[in-house]
């Protein structure tokens, strides 16, 4: 496609990416983090978000301008207005899902207590626990305990006292008859006497809630779960008056909780059902006939609010992706390929949901417009999930709730990133807000260790509090005496390190050799665009070094000689790794490519990366979002594949990138550079010639100790990439624990 200048949009989107690659390598001008806060990454990645690639020109293109702020005074703004619950009356309309159940699996009170209760000294008013206790034994799991095992009244006192409201969704995950089963209907196979004592066992659990000092209680009849299992006509295989004969039918169970619950608890107690709010079928595209539609979910809207349901809350109903259902943007995470399903297939958002998502901003407010569906259909609170994040778009969170799109953001990750998230927007301190990351790390992905089962690219002390490796738990324990410290590198690694060394009362400085801080996340945000946030990291980890009074020298390269000369108590080296120099030439045919090389150079249509660590497949994504024929070629086996990306990214990534024609050669050797090909060894062991006009050499750094070594006679830490490299999550968190542990 050629505009009318004559410069085409992949032409364009390729310059732009190597002005960023290049800014990330080789350093953007700067020499404070007052100043690198203004333009820098925010402005070059903006450019990128403005490209359209070809491959997105048709279908789902993106609108990356909706992140505009032009509120002066938050406190004033419709986004801090007050609001009923019920009964309950809230003063903005930011409210804690239910989620994090992992954080009860340990057990330890001062864990899970103290999660929920920064955020409520943060400033949210309304927290919703998850599901976090074996309180229905037909639904049990192993990853839970009994009820009474864990301090619910400490729980809810402690929030209480902090100033929070405190429900409880009650969440029937699976089929009871055993192993979760999100697939195959099952209600079938229970009477009506059965379910009639489902009914009454969830009412006395609301009941025990309730005098237990909740002060609401959510059903969670969305998803693929017990509830949803009867409003579904796809899942509900039932022939008595619980079937799928007719809407009465299928919200017969439901409504009859509801009722049961207010007439055992009381009107006081708010009772709030999570629905599907539109559902597809992402199994098999456009096999949506059984899928329920808004117009069904609206009518189901008004039958629970006639039963006394106090507010209700929406998300989204793919079949098949259990991690879609909440974290929609996942749709979006790839690059050039956005509405990948998870299976291969991608979805034309202008017809599949009905095409009702608000699918052109990166995932974010996805379901704003069919929220004020289901809200048109009702007179009672509506507030709906899926990235609901006002410090990433203000004007546009504004305008939905002021104009009455919802009446409240339903929000998980962006307060489990920052738990002081709503005060600092309050007082307009976006540029404070730790920002989520969209990175999914936080859902049953393991760490490199393995050891954890959860855990945050941002906020280290996630998972981690009171464990193991950090003892004191969420807060930095001060320092004692005074302590110096040197920190080597203005990477993530770098700046957290001084970020919570100065947190702790540290005199810190920072030295970047280069012009900017941040490292390669310019870098990383030009090949990955900006779904991930990296711009908004970098600026946050550079602003928390001027709010810490953090030193910071800029153009500087440090060596054992400054290090003598400046005597510091501590090191802290955070330099990066390094990349073993390639082993193959170029040929006339065939280029070698580097990272700082890839985006901005000119290359022919067939491209192979070399590597398949998480940086090597988004180099892959990137040269595939703009055309290129691409081929994987990787030393490792495939179960390594996409190493340093969460499970649930791979998921995506991998499925959609294979579907689109990319080969995968695992357990596998480049042999030569030929002109215009390459031979590889496959994992069969046969040699295999691939048409190749570049060669982009990915393969896994290296870790970077020189300066470490040259050291002696001082303490020292290696943190990030000169460590281990692997990604922004270890890296990050290998420098908090560093700094802790000074």
């Amino acid at each position: 496609m050629i505009d009318a200048k004559g410069i085409s949009r992949r032409s364009f989107l390729q310059g732009l990416a190597a002005g960023a690659v290049g800014a990330g390598a080789f350093g953007l001008a700067g020499c404070a983090p007052a100043s690198q806060l203004d333009g820098g990454v925010d402005e070059s990645a903006n450019d990128v978000q403005g490209a359209t690639v070809d491959r997105n020109d048709v279908l789902n293109p993106q609108d990356y301008g909706y992140t505009a702020n032009s509120i002066t005074d938050f406190a004033s703004s419709a986004l801090f207005s007050g609001w009923k619950l019920g009964g309950i009356e809230l003063g903005h309309r930011m409210v804690k899902s239910a989620a994090f159940q992992l954080a009860f699996m340990k057990g330890n009170p001062d864990e899970y207590i103290g999660y929920y209760e920064r955020m409520a000294q943060g400033g949210v008013e309304m927290i919703w626990v998850e599901d976090f206790a074996n309180i229905w034994e037909l639904t049990a799991s192993p990853l839970k305990q009994d009820y009474a095992s864990y301090d619910v009244k400490g729980l809810v006192d402690r929030l209480h006292a902090a100033g929070a409201h405190v429900g409880y969704q009650f969440d029937t995950m699976g089929s009871p008859i055993g192993p979760l089963d999100f697939e195959e209907p099952f209600l079938g196979n229970y009477s009506t006497d059965e379910v009639k004592e489902w009914e009454q066992t969830i009412i006395g659990i609301a009941k025990r809630l309730h005098d237990d000092g909740f002060d609401a209680f959510e059903l969670n009849f969305a998803a693929n779960n017990v509830g949803q299992s009867f409003l579904s006509r796809a899942r509900n295989n039932r022939t008595d008056e619980y079937g799928p004969q007719s809407l009465e039918n299928r919200t017969r169970f439901v409504v009859e909780v509801v009722k049961g619950v207010k007439e055992a608890c009381g009107e006081d107690f708010v009772v709030q059902v999570l629905i599907n709010g539109v559902e597809g079928n992402d199994r098999s595209l456009g096999a949506d006939s059984m899928c329920t539609s808004i117009e069904e979910n609206k009518a189901i809207a008004k039958m629970l609010e006639d039963a006394g349901a106090d507010s209700l809350h929406v998300r989204l109903g793919p079949a098949g992706q259990h991690i879609a259902q909440f974290a929609s943007e996942l749709y979006f995470a790839v690059r050039g390929l956005e509405g990948a399903t998870g299976f291969g297939g991608r979805f034309d958002f202008s017809r599949h949901f009905q095409g009702k998502l608000r699918a052109d901003h990166s995932g974010c407010g996805l379901m704003l417009d069919v929220a004020a569906e289901i809200k048109s259909a009702v007179s009672i609170p509506v507030g709906a999930a899926t990235y609901m994040d006002p410090a990433q778009a203000p004007d546009y969170f504004e305008a939905a709730i002021s104009e009455g799109k919802l009446d409240f953001l339903v929000m998980n990750r962006p307060l489990c990133v920052d738990p002081e998230y709503v005060n600092k927007l309050r007082e307009g301190r976006i540029d404070e807000i730790a920002p989520c990351t969209r990175c999914l790390h936080c859902f049953y992905d393991p760490d490199k260790s393995g050891a954890l089962m959860e855990h945050c690219r941002v906020n280290a002390a996630n998972w981690r509090a009171y464990g193991e490796a950090m003892p004191e738990g969420w807060t930095p324990a001060p320092i004692e005496g005074e302590k110096r410290v040197m920190v080597v590198g203005g990477g993530p690694a770098g700046m957290e390190a001084a970020r919570v060394a100065a947190q702790r009362g540290c005199a810190v400085t920072l030295y970047e050799k280069g012009g900017s801080l941040g490292g390669r996340l310019a870098a990383a945000e030009g090949i990955k665009g900006p779904h991930e946030n990296l711009g908004r990291l970098r600026s946050y980890l550079a602003k928390q070094l001027e709010v810490y009074g953090v030193n910071v020298v800029m153009g500087t390269e440090v060596d054992a000689a400054l290090v003598e000369q400046e005597a510091p108590d501590a090191v802290i080296v955070a330099v990066g790794g390094k990349r073993a120099e390639t082993a193959f030439e170029a040929t006339s045919g065939t280029q070698v490519l580097s990272l700082e090389e890839v985006a901005s150079a000119e290359m022919g249509d067939d491209v192979t990366v070399l590597g398949s660590n998480c940086q090597a497949v988004d180099v892959a994504v990137y040269l595939l979002s703009l055309g290129k024929n691409v081929s994987i070629v990787t030393p490792d086996p495939l179960e390594a594949f996409e190493k340093g990306h969460s499970v649930n990214m791979r998921d995506f990534v991998e499925s959609a990138i294979t579907a689109q024609g990319v080969r995968i050669w695992p357990s596998a050797e480049v042999l030569e550079v030929g002109d215009g090909q390459i031979t590889i060894k496959s994992e069969a062991g046969v040699d295999v010639v691939l048409p190749c006009s570049a060669l982009v050499d990915m393969s896994d750094e290296l870790p970077n100790t020189e300066l470490a070594d040259s050291l002696s006679g001082i303490e020292v830490a290696l943190v990030g990439d000169c460590a281990e490299p692997y990604n922004i999550a270890e890296a990050i968190s290998s420098a908090n624990l560093a700094a802790r542990a000074l």
